[in-house]
């Protein structure tokens, strides 16, 4: 009878073990991620072109595997922004592809993906009403250095919509490619010290008569009032602005640009 209640013990122990390790199965495949869904963070302004609704479809159907785009902040295994692999370039705008877990399965068959020829190809194919919107950007030469800001490009793009959009043309709608009083981004991206200009914008003519950077510029003057409705936005409005011409195509302008 004792050795029958020894051997009672042992099996029902071993049976316990393997339930609790059938049981986490579930647990760890869900920490680790499931493989056959890819979150992706992307900015409004790409979204808003519907390249992904065009883009994410082909790429499922082709390996089963699901791209859901998610708000920037929550958890996510890919993003497209400023950071990353350059993937596809539109609008003036190189947009990369950053792995925010590079070992996970659907994301890096995602990247994979994208930066081959079909889909290249895919991109190119993007095409509404006709007309072409994003290409395979071209590679940059290997010694040469992609300036980059921990800005949102996207909110950067609505940002110099609202405040720079006023004098100067800050998408390729309104692109021009000639040097006045009001270049361009495009053109004041072809400089070689666009990234200083741009810090330290409001300090340089016509900018401090309307321009408050807050915590920085002092007040107005108040007997010299803006003589418009002021440009008003913080050091955080600056990093994201800053992250948008970023990732601009520089103006080509042929002979490289003379200024003082």
């Amino acid at each position: 009878m004792v050795w029958v209640c020894s051997l009672l013990r042992k099996y029902t122990g071993i049976l316990v073990a393997l339930v609790f390790a059938v049981s986490m199965q579930p647990m760890v495949a869900l920490a680790q991620g499931d493989p056959r869904t890819v979150r992706l963070i992307a900015p409004q302004a790409l979204i808003d072109t519907g390249v992904l609704g065009f883009m994410l479809p082909r790429f499922s159907l082709k390996t089963q595997v699901r791209v859901e785009v998610v708000e920037p902040g929550e958890d996510a295994e890919v993003a497209l922004g400023p950071r990353g692999a350059p993937v596809m370039e539109g609008g003036g705008i190189i947009w990369h592809l950053e792995l925010i877990t590079p070992d996970h399965t659907g994301a890096q068959r995602f990247a994979d993906w994208l930066t081959s020829e079909v889909g290249g190809r895919t991109i190119a194919a993007f095409a509404p009403e006709g007309i072409q919107m994003f290409r395979v950007p071209a590679q940059p030469d290997a010694q040469e250095d992609v300036a980059t800001w921990d800005g949102d490009a996207g909110n950067g793009y609505h940002l110099s919509k609202v405040h720079c959009g006023r004098c100067h043309a800050v998408e390729e709608a309104g692109r021009i490619n000639s040097i006045g009083s009001t270049p361009s981004f495009y053109v004041l991206r072809s400089l070689a010290d666009w990234e200083q200009r741009f810090q330290a914008f409001y300090a340089l003519n016509p900018h401090p008569a309307f321009t408050q950077v807050a915590e920085v510029t002092p007040p107005f003057d108040e007997a010299r009032p803006s003589p418009i409705v002021p440009v008003e936005i913080t050091l955080d409005d600056l990093e994201n602005i800053l992250a948008y011409v970023a990732v601009l195509s520089p103006a080509d302008l042929g002979a490289p640009l003379e200024h003082k």
